[in-house]
């Protein structure tokens, strides 16, 4: 790019010198703006452009070139894009604050619910509370039935036996004292005096004696068994029954009818308070499903004005296409006229400004007269030859094209500061969005190898050109990202850590499916198809994978195709493909089919 010398003039200065650039794109903007000159009025720039061949435009926009000049023209401020971009940002930032109301409303929902179901849990506890008090009481009042029927049994079973007791004591007395006569008359020697009737009197009495010796010996031992069992009885009685009854006595005082008809009543009225909470929570959900509704419908309005707004978009730029079709027919007709305006312009020039009052003063005048006042004018004007008579109405034009050019400028300006800001924000947001993703992703990737691999762990990370970033969080390292990076350990958790590239295939394909299950954790497809995705994978693998699809297959469709028995444990559609004249045929078959299918295949193979 030549210099060039600019005109050292008070009414013009060129333009390249009020650009304010970045110095390495001096040499572009000097090739562009180098050649204009900004000038005060139309007739300085119609001057310099003829005295030095550079192209001069006015502050009211005029264009002048060494061809000649070029005025006027219209700027419709209804077609500027920064207008629609301003409106359409408001309608962006309007639908986000109804997104933002309409997310607040969900939450509010969502507490409501779980305010009602801690309620419901809350009777529920309650009802298993009184339920098991019930329970605990009617086992209470049975213990207390089957407790009274064995004291019953023993007080009836206790009677007799001391009757009986006290009859082997009167007869035990009665034998001592028979035992002792007898043996007073045994002391005697009445033997040698007795007849022999006698004598056999006291053989039979002596073997009387032995014979009742004897009894008394088994009512003696039937006495201490009967005694035994008494005390075993009064001991039981004592330290169990007769505890057992007071606790029993004592649990019923506490556990009694009253108080069970109090607990009732108060159990009754907390179901009652739950049942108006819920019936309150109830219309608060109504109140809020209609505020949704609401915000639907509002949100709703203001997408269908977005398109409205983006239809207009497209008609306007329509419309622009068309004008420019339009300036390229005018165009072939301004070569045309572009003599006449040379000629226009340099009689106007020659003329100089007209008076306010001269299209009134000079019309009803005729053509001779008016080249007489012509003549006139231009004899009257030699003698002020050497006086600039526009100096006036050009420092007014100037001042007042200078005062909208600021105003311009400045405009100008807070529109290009909220353009830069607009694009930092969008950038920001932008690298957000991406290390939020990037950040589920790992996260789940970790997750879901870890459950494929047990033994092993896996990792992303950003990838970057500059080694010496590796050291930078993720954030810093997504400015400079080139890529996503895996690496695995399939051996432990603290093992070395291999790339892609070192893996063998089946590993390769171990990760690739743990990195389509993240990102199904992440944002969730509703259909899967695989094709053979365990072909390469050991059974441990396979096994952990027909697992993961098992999990995952709540919330989407997997459709795989196998020739591997673990993926059919879980699958609840089976379908065959056989190949019969040349033909394929698709046939449902049942889970027994299947494996049978899959186990032939593999013997074959």
């Amino acid at each position: 790019v030549r210099h060039i010398d600019f005109p050292n003039a008070k009414d013009a200065i060129a333009m390249v010198s009020k650009l304010e650039y970045v110095e390495k794109y001096d040499r572009a903007l000097r090739y562009i703006f180098g050649r204009t000159l900004i000038c005060r009025n139309l007739e300085v720039a119609t001057q310099l452009a003829r005295t030095t061949g550079l192209d001069c435009v006015t502050l009211d926009g005029d264009q002048v070139s060494s061809k000649g000049s070029l005025t006027g023209g219209y700027f419709n401020k209804s077609r500027s894009r920064l207008e629609i971009q301003k409106t359409r940002s408001e309608k962006s930032d309007e639908i986000k604050d109804q997104e933002n109301d309409m997310r607040n409303l969900r939450e509010d929902l969502a507490k409501l619910e779980a305010d009602i179901n801690r309620t419901v849990a809350d009777m529920q506890k309650t009802e298993t509370k009184n339920s098991k008090a019930k329970d605990v009481f009617d086992k209470v009042k049975t213990d207390i039935r089957l407790m009274k029927e064995e004291l019953t049994l023993i007080e009836r079973n206790h009677t007799p036996k001391d009757r009986s007791l006290n009859q082997l004591k009167a007869s035990l007395e009665a034998m001592q004292t028979t035992k002792e006569g007898l043996e007073n008359e045994l002391n005697q020697d009445l033997l040698s005096t007795l007849s022999s009737k006698d004598q056999h009197e006291v053989d039979k009495l002596n073997d009387d004696i032995r014979r009742l010796k004897q009894e008394n010996k088994k009512a003696f031992a039937e006495r201490m068994r009967l005694e035994a069992q008494k005390n075993k009885l009064e001991n039981l009685l004592t330290n169990n029954l007769v505890r057992r009854k007071d606790e029993l006595v004592q649990a019923l005082q506490e556990i009694s009818v009253e108080d069970r008809h109090q607990q009732l009543d108060n159990c009754v009225s907390d179901l009652k308070a739950l049942e108006e909470r819920l019936s309150v929570t109830q219309a608060n959900m109504k109140t809020l499903d209609k505020n949704l509704t609401d915000v639907t419908k509002k949100r709703k309005k203001a997408q269908a004005e977005l398109e409205a707004s983006k239809l207009r978009e497209r008609e306007i730029q329509e419309k622009i296409e068309e004008d420019a079709k339009e300036l390229e027919k005018m165009a072939s007709k301004q070569t045309v006229l572009q003599s006449k305006i040379e000629e226009c312009t340099k009689k106007i020039r020659e003329l100089g400004s007209l008076p306010s009052d001269a299209f009134d003063k000079y019309k009803n005048m005729s053509q001779k007269q008016l080249f007489k006042q012509l003549e006139k004018a231009n004899t009257e004007l030699k003698k002020y030859s050497h006086v600039n008579k526009k100096a006036l109405d050009q420092y007014v034009s100037f001042s007042e094209q200078k005062e909208k050019l600021m105003k311009r400028k400045e405009e100008l300006d807070r529109g290009n500061k909220k353009i830069m800001d607009l694009m930092d924000i969008l950038e920001q947001r932008k690298f957000e969005a991406i290390l939020f993703t990037f950040k589920q992703v790992s996260k789940y990737f970790q997750d879901v190898f870890e459950k494929l691999c047990p033994a092993g762990r896996g990792t992303l990370s950003i990838k970057t050109d500059n080694p010496d970033d590796e050291d930078e969080d993720q954030a810093h390292k997504l400015e400079h990202a080139t890529g996503v990076s895996c690496s695995v350990s399939f051996t432990g958790k603290r093992a070395e850590m291999r790339e892609m590239n070192q893996l063998s295939g089946g590993q390769k394909s171990l990760v690739a499916l743990a990195l389509i299950f993240a990102i199904q954790k992440c944002d969730p497809a509703p259909f899967y198809l695989f094709d053979e995705i365990d072909q390469a994978l050991d059974a441990q693998y396979r096994k952990a994978v027909a697992d993961m699809i098992h999990e995952l297959a709540d919330g989407a469709q997997f459709i795989t195709t196998t020739f591997r028995p673990e993926l059919l444990e879980h699958a609840s559609k089976f379908y065959g493909v056989r190949f019969r004249n040349k033909v394929s045929h698709v046939d449902c078959v049942t889970r027994e089919e299947a494996y049978d299918f899959v186990e032939d295949d593999q013997a074959h193979g």
